[in-house]
């Protein structure tokens, strides 16, 4: 168990090292930051002075030494907007994005697994056609066309804004949990119906155990075997997801920040946005 644990550990850590040695190549090929960061008409020495800031004058396996380095020691860098460190402003920010993610992610298992089941248990009818209609629906329909739906809807015919400073979380987390919720009621519901056709669940139903007993206490259990790996693989499209859904409700989280850089233009297109420069600058 422990020469397995060591290797996962071992793997990962490797993984980690080549993806971010990637990320600094493809950055470091992609143009001169320093020449990005200073105005157009700046002259070149004042580019040289913003090369020398960020330690740009150094060859190029010193900076990726220093810039590993900084990472195992923990140290992400200051931004090259405010001069504040990196895990500052990300911390700032991250409890508002936890805030939705975590609810998007509840509400997403708690109503998809309902609509599953209910679909199961009415396997056939219209009321199974219906919930998997509105599965391919919520999995189809792109979270920022929903979110610009609900506000519309909100502002036009109940008069209430639902995005801003103060919104409710409620109608973000919807918006960000759509795709989600239509997977998990369509993986609800097949693994359901498996389990209810299982033999051990026609043996129960010989010795006259009841119907809800028998779905509750030996269905449900063994049915949401699949859903734990389908909820590992949705954190990742919930954190992406979150990137538009904070922009378009104005949620002051992560995604918020960043996407506010981009749009103002002052994220510069061939650097790191934070840079491991050094904290007298």
């Amino acid at each position: 168990m422990t020469g397995y644990i060591l290797s996962r550990v071992i793997r990962a850590a490797l993984t980690l090292l080549i993806t971010v040695s990637l990320v600094f190549i493809f950055i470091r090929f992609s143009g001169d930051p320093a020449a990005a960061l200073a105005p157009p008409d700046a002259p070149q020495e004042v580019i040289d002075q913003y090369a020398r800031a960020m330690g740009l004058d150094q060859p190029l396996w010193q900076q990726y030494t220093s810039y590993i380095a900084g990472l195992f020691r923990g140290e992400f860098g200051y931004s090259i907007h405010t001069g504040r460190p990196v895990e500052a402003l990300f911390f700032d920010r991250l409890p508002y994005t936890l805030h939705l993610g975590l609810t998007a992610l509840s509400i997403a298992l708690i109503l998809g697994i309902s609509l599953g089941a209910v679909a199961a248990i009415n396997r056939g009818r219209m009321l199974d056609r219906f919930v998997m209609g509105f599965s391919v629906f919520a999995f189809a329909m792109p979270n920022f066309l929903f979110g610009l739906c609900l506000i519309l809807i909100g502002a036009l015919v109940f008069q209430v804004f639902l995005a801003g400073a103060g919104a409710y979380v409620l109608f973000p987390a919807l918006t960000l949990g759509l795709a989600a919720m239509g997977s998990f009621a369509r993986f609800a519901r097949s693994s359901l119906l498996e389990t209810i056709n299982a033999p051990f669940m026609r043996a129960a139903e010989a010795r006259g155990v009841p119907f809800m007993r028998r779905l509750i206490l030996h269905a449900a259990p063994n049915a949401a075997i699949p859903l734990v790996t389908l909820v590992g693989l949705s954190l990742g499209s919930l954190i992406a997801g979150s990137v538009v859904t904070e922009q378009v409700f104005a949620w002051p989280g992560w995604g918020s920040f960043l996407s506010a850089r981009l749009r103002r233009g002052t994220l510069p297109p061939c650097s790191f946005w934070f840079w491991p420069w050094p904290s007298r600058w």
